[in-house]
């Protein structure tokens, strides 16, 4: 039954993606869309050329993908399918055969490891496993399959098998002949391409290949290496690109050499490379594209941004994209090139800005919600704040020393308030609308200290801080679709709480009146949105019918029963709700579904999901390092009613293009919604990572708050008393962060099939 699935689902990609390319004109070399190369099946997933990896490749990716196998010769001649010409990096030899390293001196340089041609093939495929050898990816598959040979991944019959032979003098020095290999292979199995960087070995080849089946490509390397035939650098050689058309077809270059990226990695014009080569006939192949590798700022870590910048331009588009992740490069060829976007319809999710698009600009300030609104955002948001002098106005956090430079120029305001927060800091009540002023923003990233990916640095202290009302003003000017003001607590203390009882600031007041103002409650062409963690704040605005109330549910939850439920309904119209609080993870694999949206939405309560970021840090592995994936299973897959995001453009760009599967009925290829729990299953229970402990479930004590105290003036000087303490907030579980790391994943079904083989 499991085949049986996977094969329709490659069928189904097979015939829809033949459908899609008849109606797109492409700037390849020969007018067809450009090509999708696996190396080493799905190898950003799976140990590269694993039979895992192969058979994902074909489900998850174009119905013409090619799988590419780097070729090593074993001692007796067998090919088998290795990046790495040690196996050391990619196997568990070393554990396995201790005494089986030495040096050999490789393209005259000296390597140290264990190399294919010291063991034959018995003694590598009865007793050698691959394992993961980049960090970010999943190890939970190592020493579970054996190396594969040449003939297993043609055996997995992919639609194009490219061969890569980065050794050849290498193996002739030592007597093992690739000439004779490749002949038998294409022979008897068929290759339709062969890649070498060196020029000797594709002069050799090329009059024992059939030219109409097997095109040569040359392999470009680093600039500044030495190609073992001529001697020349590589960078010498692409100075003269002419004489490669006397042996190959086409070249394969790494992406940099067509989009340079400079020293503070950022996109320097694009080469003449591409239209170059495509003059003199050549095709061109681009290399070295990962979903979990950092890319140049320009892409906002963003995979799909990086293939469009290669395909899809009105200068060129390169013949073909070499990458371990081939779900993401097919669907920025079938899905996203050359489409502009669909309206979208009421049945989409909102696109919801987290303080604007706050991957790009420093959140909450004029830029950020000036790039939301383009990137296609259809809410854009404000976190209220309240300056000393009673000015409301937007920022992420009470404390402003986290995305302003406030600590250069206020440490002496720094203060500790035990309610607030352990730590010190210098808060926005202690400081004048006209202080704020002053302030630089600060471009962040949650992840900077821990995975070093910082955001934007170009744009790190852009933009102005608006205050409440010229943000409904930006708002109404840009004529978004709507708005969201989120008044919530402080960690264990209600914000508006506290800045009532202890500032004497009223903060609900001030949005009623900047409301007022704007005239937002008497018009019904903007929405507004209500947000709190606080139900007592959610109450001053019951009376309002044109306003959406939203309860923010910070903690994470496993269930929603029927009773906390019926008690949101008297204070909400909808939810936001962190993501794990939807699809669970445990050690970066999605472990399940909760039915927590369906609650919900049973009881007619909308939901929404925060926050969803590009970064693959914070991506599960069943998304492929891919955030579109994680869009796509959270709106397609689960049917939430808006997503909040860092990065608006990335979810304007799914969910309005025909490949989302509830934009358009016939909609020529599908970006299909990870099945959560599925990858995980397909790890031998013994060795699965151990469950985490079981979140709890929500509670009505966990909704309703104590009401909001009367504001009162503070007196002068305060006094030295400590606080009287405040009822604790109702969000009380123990919020449980448990960020997955990276890759994304679409379909686990062919990965079950395999399992059952």
């Amino acid at each position: 039954m499991i085949k049986h699935v996977l094969l329709v689902f490659l069928v189904i990609h097979a015939t829809l993606a033949k459908s899609e390319s008849a109606s797109k004109k492409w700037l390849t070399l020969n007018g067809r869309r450009p090509s999708v190369i696996a190396r080493g099946g799905f190898s950003g997933l799976f140990p590269e050329s694993s039979d895992f990896a192969n058979q994902m490749a074909l489900a998850t990716s174009l119905s013409d993908v090619a799988v590419l196998c780097n070729l090593q010769l074993t001692k007796d001649g067998v090919g088998i399918c290795q990046g790495d010409i040690r196996l050391d990096n990619t196997t568990n030899i070393a554990m396995l055969f201790e005494k089986g390293s030495k040096t050999r001196k490789v393209n005259g340089q000296d390597i140290t490891g264990w190399f294919a041609m010291d063991f034959t093939a018995d003694q590598l495929l009865a007793n050698v496993s691959l394992v993961q050898n980049i960090f970010s990816r999943p190890s939970a598959f190592d020493a579970m399959l054996p190396i594969s040979t040449v003939d297993d991944v043609r055996s997995s019959n992919p639609p194009a098998f490219w061969l890569n032979v980065q050794y050849d003098a290498f193996y002739t020095e030592n007597k093992l002949s690739v000439t004779n290999y490749i002949q038998k292979a294409t022979r008897l199995q068929g290759v339709n391409y062969i890649s070498s960087p060196e020029i000797g070995f594709l002069k050799k080849i090329k009059g024992l290949v059939s030219k109409a089946k097997t095109n040569l490509v040359f392999v470009f390397l680093d600039k500044n290496a030495t190609e073992p035939t001529t001697k020349q650098t590589y960078g010498s050689i692409l100075g003269n690109l002419a004489t490669i058309k006397a042996f190959a077809s086409g070249i394969v270059v790494p992406k940099d050499y067509i989009w340079p990226v400079n020293a503070a990695n950022y996109l320097e014009a694009p080469t003449s490379l591409v239209n170059d080569a495509h003059k003199l006939g050549l095709e061109v192949y681009a290399s070295g594209f990962a979903n979990d590798f950092t890319t140049s700022y320009n892409y906002s870590y963003d995979p799909s941004a990086e293939y469009l910048q290669f395909i899809d331009n009105s200068q060129f588009s390169v013949d073909g994209l070499i990458t371990d992740f081939p779900p993401t490069a097919s669907e920025a060829v079938a899905c996203f090139a050359q489409y502009t976007d669909i309206k979208p319809t009421k049945e989409q999710a909102l696109i919801i800005s987290h303080n604007g698009a706050s991957g790009i600009y420093a959140g909450s300030t004029d830029l950020a919600y000036q790039q939301a609104v383009e990137d296609g955002a259809n809410i854009i948001d404000c976190s209220v704040q309240m300056s000393k002098d009673g000015v409301a106005f937007c920022l992420d956090s009470v404390d402003v020393t986290r995305d302003t430079t406030a600590a250069a120029s206020f440490m002496s305001l720094s203060t500790t308030i035990p309610e607030i927060q352990e730590s010190a800091g210098i808060f926005s009540f202690d400081l004048s609308w006209s202080d704020i002023q002053t302030l630089q923003p600060q471009l962040t990233s949650p992840f900077e200290n821990n995975g070093g990916l910082p955001r934007n640095p170009a744009n790190k202290s852009k933009g102005k801080f608006l205050t409440l009302a010229e943000f409904l003003e930006l708002a109404k000017v840009k004529a978004v679709t709507g708005i969201l003001i989120n008044i919530e607590h402080v960690l264990g203390l209600q914000n508006a709480a506290y800045l009532a009882s202890q500032k004497g600031l009223d903060i609900v007041s001030a949005v009623d009146t900047a409301f007022g103002n704007a005239t937002f409650g008497k018009q019904s062409t903007q929405k507004v949105l209500i947000q709190s963690d606080d139900t007592s704040v959610l109450s001053k605005f019951k009376n309002v019918p044109a306003y959406t109330r939203v309860l923010y549910l910070k903690d994470e939850i496993s269930d929603a029963p029927r009773t906390p439920v019926e008690e949101i309904k008297k204070y909400a119209d909808a939810v936001t709700l962190p993501r794990f609080s939807i699809v669970p993870t445990v050690n970066g694999f999605t472990t399940g579904t909760t039915k927590v949206v369906n609650e919900m939405q049973a009881a007619n309560i909308s939901v929404y999901v925060s926050v969803l970021r590009n970064e693959f840090i914070t991506l599960p592995f069943d998304y492929f390092s891919d955030p579109t994936i994680e869009i796509a299973t959270y709106t397609s897959g689960i049917g939430v009613d808006g997503i909040i995001t860092e990065y608006p453009a990335t979810a304007s760009r799914y969910l309005r293009n025909p490949c989302s599967s509830n934009s358009m009925s016939d909609s020529s290829y599908s970006i299909i919604p990870a099945e959560a729990g599925s990858l995980l299953q397909t790890i031998p229970e013994e060795t699965q990572p151990p469950a985490s402990s079981p979140t709890p479930a929500l509670d009505v004590a966990d909704v309703v708050d104590p009401p909001l105290p009367a504001v009162t003036k503070p007196a002068s000087p305060p006094p030295s008393s400590p606080p009287p303490a405040t009822s604790p907030h109702s969000n009380a579980l123990q919020n449980i962060a448990n960020v997955g790391l990276s890759l994304v994943a679409i379909m686990a079904f062919p990965l079950l099939s395999l399992m059952c083989n």
